[in-house]
């Protein structure tokens, strides 16, 4: 069982800044060489969206429409950490967040399905994110 653990929600007012991170099993690291990390968020009553996300391949990037230029993605391969950082942060941001990682699979359609947010395969527990005004 692959195991990705976060941490850093909370709670932060409307255009403040927050950052999560996602301590990812080292087998992720050492099993694959090309994978993908991504963060999702769930808010009540609705369905769980991908937020961004990160392919190791070439270090490529996707974001949400509705966090492009606010959210920013990294992965630190030295700690294995994947890591989102928040700014300008709006009361619609308010959710649980989630690590997830896509392994598996060919580089190609990973790196696909990355970009969607498709077919990511492990998940950690989530964090909780409240955005208040």
């Amino acid at each position: 069982q692959v195991m990705l653990v976060e941490s850093g929600g909370g709670s932060v007012q409307a255009g403040g800044s927050l950052t999560l991170s996602c301590a990812a099993d080292r087998y992720i690291y050492s099993a694959y060489s090309m994978y993908c990390m991504g963060w999702f968020r769930q808010a009540p009553g609705e369905e769980r969206e991908g937020v961004a996300a990160i392919f190791t391949g070439d270090d490529s990037t996707s974001y949400a429409a509705s966090v492009k230029g606010r959210f920013i993605i990294s992965l630190d391969y030295t700690n294995h950490t994947l890591s989102l950082q928040m700014n300008n942060l709006k009361l619609e941001d308010t959710a649980m967040y989630y690590c997830a990682a896509l392994l598996g699979g060919n580089p190609v359609e990973t790196h696909l399905n990355c970009r969607k947010f498709y077919e990511f395969n492990y998940w950690g527990q989530g964090t909780q994110v409240a955005v208040t005004s």
